[in-house]
């Protein structure tokens, strides 16, 4: 039976196609929109997507009846409004095409009120007090910019959803907004080189990085199952210090896995391009080729969806959390985020002339500038109960936002700095160019190094925000970032006008305020060893954040330069911060609240009646030694089981007191109603003592009989066999 799993788990059946034939074949994207709409429809459809152009009722019940149709030839029998409320992850209702025909039958029916607008129950998703459980009413509405897909019999819309008095209770609603303002202000700065730009777009591509756990050592461990990570576990003899496993070879199975979830990604229009071994053994890693912000989100959640259903088909599960397993590398998500216009331009990235390397500089010098005023808010959106433990471990850059440039684009800010309009004037650049702009020398796509201890790096035409978490929506973190952005680039735009009004060319205009700027931000830029304790002391000195207890890290998103940003971008209200932060609190209070009960049960049921087994068998030993031997000898070969006696019940003692203490902390705890305070009440009291009971169960795991322990080790989990 087992050879027989073996061998179909190793035989996916690809398409016969070339990916490039099936691509999308499961979206109704612009080849399926010209197929089954009208023309003049198509226009209107296409003018909303790229737009945000609305659409009249009409036109929504033909768009509405051109999905049907194509969907219903896909098998398709039931629609949803798929959206991402404040549960990191999706939700979605079914509904079936039928209505009554007013004749007692059925007919398959589906209208643009449906597609446009449903009312989900918003009683029961996170709110953070927005809305009350008598207060149920929520509404979804459809997002034309992210096509429509079909997973199963269901056709899946993306929406966004919002509370009954129109405040947001998902991720998209504001990413969408952040999107719309930082389109408007880099526009609007771009114009300043280009006069033909009609709109920016954000690009992200990110990196999704994975372990993978045979299924049935999975069901043996209870930690992994509810909590999504080991509580408990030595370390194996053999993990990743030999390095043999990143790009190594990737095992039979895994491949097999992969390859069926590519097809399957690549079907849904996902563009899914690399896949590796990470460092850490079962740890791999999938990248898409870079999307357009927004699309580039539901991609990615539909992909965690996706991967776990594949996962089961092929023996194994995925584990997202950020680090499921003590002592090696954790899993994240880091997210390649780009600016470009419509015609073709990236705005980040070098160029061969004075004026698109003008345009370069300025970008990055406002980006560098976000993320200097807004550090702690770009740490309080990467943050969460489990991803704080894998920033600053092993490859994960640290819980300090910093920012890494490399030696040549270092030089260049430092040297447009340093020097002064007549000099600059006078300066040739590798073109022979003399212009009244800083001669700001050619660069090259990849001219520095990499630093992977940068939790935001610029590397080549994009900086890689690697601080993210592995099971985390991308969205949280984007929504920080675009608004930070946006606001910057409208501060920067009022700066340079205001120059120009007073009558100072456009290009001294923009490096007057570049100057300053470089100036100001400098304390973000990093290119050391984030991993030292000297930066740590470093950074604290030059004012960045850095702060280390969760809940604590989450008052950024309350202080009053985060309001006045996200008011000032039209992100996000006040009400709305405090209510998402309200989720944050009590999301983190509930990670380690089941972490909590999960530890205590597994000790209490798995731990010490196998260590308490143990210890009875070796004092029989210990008895019947001292029946065989003479006393001098019986004690002299009896030492060393007297010693792990003595060590193990040391052990369970303090585990057992330990446990109750726990218990005891949680009571405390939950009796606290504001709910910062009782989030700091468990990070303060019982998150602390994990570790305590871990080091006692994982000693105990070393000396127990390896045939009575009843959980898989890490020399099992790690290694797929």
């Amino acid at each position: 039976m087992e050879e027989a799993f073996k061998k179909s788990a190793l035989s996916v059946e690809a398409p016969t196609e070339r990916p490039s034939e099936y691509f999308a074949k499961y979206v109704f994207n612009r080849e399926k929109m010209f197929r089954y709409l009208p023309s003049e429809v198509f226009i209107r459809l296409s003018e909303a997507m790229d737009n945000g152009a609305p659409l009249d009722r009409q036109t929504a019940d033909v768009v509405a009846e051109g999905m049907r149709k194509w969907a219903t030839e896909l098998g398709v029998t039931h629609y949803t409004h798929w959206f991402q409320p404040l549960t990191e992850g999706t939700a979605e209702k079914h509904d079936a095409f039928v209505e009554h025909d007013g004749k007692g039958g059925m007919i398959e029916e589906f209208s643009g009120k449906l597609l446009v607008q449903q009312e989900p129950d918003a009683s029961s998703f996170p709110s953070g007090g927005i809305r009350n459980t008598f207060e149920a009413r929520g509404y979804s509405a459809w997002d034309p910019s992210s096509p429509v897909f079909v997973v199963d019999d269901t056709l899946c819309i993306p929406t966004v959803f919002i509370a009954y008095t129109g405040e947001s209770l998902d991720y998209k609603a504001p990413l969408l907004k952040s999107l719309s303002a930082l389109y408007k202000a880099a526009t609007e700065v771009a114009l300043y080189f280009y006069s033909d730009v009609k709109k920016v777009r954000t690009y992200l591509g990110w990196e999704q990085e994975y372990f993978l756990v045979d299924e049935g050592l999975y069901a043996a461990r209870p930690d992994l199952l509810m909590t999504g990570r080991t509580l408990m576990g030595h370390e194996a003899s053999k993990n990743q210090q030999l390095d043999d496993h990143y790009f190594g070879s990737i095992p039979a199975r895994v491949v097999s896995f992969m390859k069926d979830l590519e097809i399957q990604a690549l079907e849904l229009g996902i563009p899914v391009k690399t896949r590796h071994n990470e460092a850490a053994p079962n740890q791999f890693e999938l990248a898409p080729i870079y999307e357009e912000c927004n699309l580039a989100v539901d991609h990615n959640m539909l992909l965690m969806s996706l991967m776990k259903k594949v996962a089961r088909k092929h023996g194994f599960r995925v584990l997202l959390h950020e680090k499921p397993f003590k002592g090696v590398n954790g899993s994240g998500k880091h997210n390649n985020w780009s600016l470009g216009t419509d015609t073709g331009i990236m705005l980040m990235a070098p160029g061969r002339t004075s004026e698109d390397n003008l345009r370069f500089i300025t970008f990055i010098v406002n980006t560098l500038m976000a993320v200097y005023r807004h550090n702690g808010l770009l740490k309080a959106s990467i943050m969460s109960a489990t991803n704080v433990h894998r920033l600053g471990a092993q490859e994960a850059p640290p819980a300090i936002i910093s920012s890494f440039l490399g030696t040549q684009l270092t030089r260049v800010l430092d040297h447009l700095e340093q020097s002064t309009d007549e000099a600059l004037v006078s300066m040739e650049g590798k073109h022979g160019l003399k212009l009244d702009i800083p001669q700001i020398p050619e660069l090259l796509i990849d001219n520095t190094d990499r630093n992977r201890t940068s939790p935001f790096a610029f590397t080549g035409n994009r900086f890689e925000f690697r601080a993210v978490g592995s099971e985390a929506n991308c969205a949280c973190a984007l929504i920080a970032l675009n608004s930070a952005m946006a606001e910057q680039l409208m501060s920067f735009k009022a700066e340079v006008d205001a120059f120009m009004y007073e009558g100072l060319p456009k290009e001294k205009a923009i490096v007057s305020v570049l100057r300053k700027y470089i100036a100001i931000s400098k304390p973000i830029r990093f290119d050391g060893n984030g991993y030292s304790d000297e930066w740590r002391k470093e950074a604290l000195r030059r004012g960045l954040d850095c702060e280390t207890c969760c809940p604590l890290i989450f008052d950024n998103y309350l202080s009053e330069s985060s309001i006045r940003m996200f008011e000032r971008t039209g992100v996000l209200s006040r009400k709305e911060l405090e209510a998402r932060n309200e989720v944050k609190w009590d999301t983190y209070t509930k990670k380690i609240q089941i972490e909590a009960r999960v530890l205590g049960d597994m000790v209490m049921n798995h731990i010490i009646p196998v260590a308490t087994e143990y210890q009875s068998r070796l004092a029989q030993n210990v008895n019947r030694m001292q029946h065989i031997f003479p006393a001098e000898k019986a004690k002299q070969l009896n030492r060393q089981n007297l010693k792990l006696i003595e060590e193990m019940a040391e052990s369970t003692l303090f585990i057992s007191e330990r446990v109750e203490q726990m218990v005891e902390a949680r009571r405390v705890a939950n009796r606290i109603e504001n709910e910062r305070e009782k989030a700091l009440a468990y990070h303060d009291t019982v998150a602390p003592m994990f570790e305590e009971i871990r080091e006692h169960v994982d000693r105990l795991e070393l000396v127990v009989d390896d045939q009575m322990w009843t959980l898989p080790k890490y020399r099992e989990l790690l290694f797929v066999r």
